[in-house]
């Protein structure tokens, strides 16, 4: 399971960063006004996959030193 956590993670964190770029990509050729909302708001999706799956990381990783400790 962290495994396919971590490989998500990473995974998602390419897709947002490409959304980024075509994002300033097609506001530089359209202007901010001509770009459709969907090129504008494509980024969020994988931004909020990779605030839930860093959160899940995050959480798992203090969890397992404090299990850790208990059993010493």
């Amino acid at each position: 399971m962290t495994r396919f956590i971590r490989a998500f993670h990473r995974w998602t964190s390419m897709i947002f960063t490409l959304t980024v770029i075509a994002n300033f990509v097609a506001i530089g050729f359209l202007g901010q006004a001509g770009v459709p909302p969907l090129v504008t708001f494509s980024p969020l999706l994988p931004l909020f996959l990779l605030l839930f799956s860093g959160l899940f990381m995050f959480v798992q990783h203090y969890a397992h030193r404090r299990a850790g400790l208990n059993h010493v």
